[in-house]
């Protein structure tokens, strides 16, 4: 069902000791709480020097569906949705690349894989012809991911992908709350004439009730608008959504605010979705749609890491544009946000 990022021949497995395939895992110990398991985790750069193994997220384990799984990385390489620069078709590719930075525990203490089966799972097929169709593709493709409970973390891809996704989630769940870090508000009605593009899925999302609007909150808008009615933001205030344009952000923590936002959400299922063009220029240069004076990596990460205690159900990193950056600074930031979002799943064991 789905594209591995690499097929490798038992003849090549072969020529390399086990230790260099992402194929480590640890087995924890027995207790009343958690039963003997192995559980998967990403190779180390001890084992294996970090420009070698096979590019999955953070070298993990690769296989073919999410069977068996607790949360899973996932690719949707795509840019047809993008009113500017292209490019987010390459942002899973790079990303993964990237992350064979990033190591198994954040500097909080938590240790994801200690406590829940993880693996990469290639990309989605897609149809980069017809966008529509891409998009359904995704919607059928995601639901077989999260039937049994699996919480995707994507890599894109331009924005578009959120609201197929979010059709998939609401499916098992009904209308969620939404965590929406960004730049743009994307609710545009409709974009030269189409309905489906990178700048309408939240407008999709609400037309089909895939969201609660009283649980959607919006951190982190800018630019300028076609609009001056509060700030350009009019629909989304009239609607219910909770908005926190960047001016109210500049030079604080983020810490309070997602105090809020947690208190806002409750226990209700949330998805979290994070575009890497949130994050100011300067930061993070490669994407389609910049905008200056933005949030720094650092509020970025106090987001995220305020989502913990939610009932997170999914989340995605979207519009890295790699020919933007050919430092690889965008795609490592969002590698790293996207680890960030697996340590705040339900269920995470953090150090004492």
């Amino acid at each position: 069902m789905f594209a591995a990022t690499i097929r490798c021949s038992s003849r090549f497995l072969k020529s390399f000791p086990a230790a260099n395939v992402a194929v480590a895992s640890r087995k924890l110990s027995c207790s009343s709480h958690v039963a003997c398991k192995k559980f998967n985790e990403p190779m180390s750069g001890h084992v294996m020097a970090r420009p070698g193994g096979i590019s999955t997220f953070m070298r993990l384990p690769f296989q073919e569906t999410a069977e068996g799984l607790d949360a899973c990385f996932v690719g949707i390489p795509i840019d047809h949705g993008c009113s500017n620069r292209s490019g987010t078709r390459l942002g899973p590719r790079y990303i993964r690349v990237e992350s064979a930075l990033v190591r198994a525990c954040n500097s909080l203490g938590a240790a994801p894989f200690e406590s829940m089966q993880v693996a990469d799972i290639g990309d989605v097929r897609v149809n980069l012809y017809d966008l529509k169709n891409c998009c359904a593709m995704i919607s059928e493709q995601y639901s077989d991911i999260i039937a049994n409970g699996c919480k995707p973390l994507t890599l894109g891809g331009d924005h578009t992908i959120t609201y197929p996704i979010l059709q998939a989630i609401a499916k098992k769940y009904g209308p969620v709350g939404l965590v929406h870090v960004d730049a743009h508000s994307d609710v545009s009605d409709i974009m030269l004439g189409e309905k489906i593009a990178h700048g309408t899925p939240f407008k999709r999302a609400f037309d089909e009730q895939l969201i609660n609007p009283k649980k959607v909150v919006q951190i982190g808008l800018r630019g300028s608008q076609y609009l001056k009615e509060r700030g350009g933001q009019k629909w989304q205030y009239d609607q219910g959504f909770k908005v926190v344009p960047v001016e109210e952000c500049w030079h604080k923590s983020m810490t309070p605010l997602m105090k809020e936002v947690r208190e806002m959400m409750g226990d209700m299922p949330v998805y979290l979705t994070f575009d890497i063009d949130a994050l100011d220029p300067a930061f993070a240069p490669g994407t389609g749609t910049p905008e200056i004076a933005g949030l720094t990596s650092i509020q970025g990460l106090e987001i995220i890491r305020g989502c913990k205690g939610l009932n997170i159900v999914g989340g995605d990193l979207v519009e890295v544009s790699p020919p933007y950056d050919t430092t690889g600074t965008t795609a490592l930031t969002g590698a790293n946000l996207l680890f960030e979002m697996l340590c705040i799943l339900p269920g995470v064991h953090y150090s004492d």
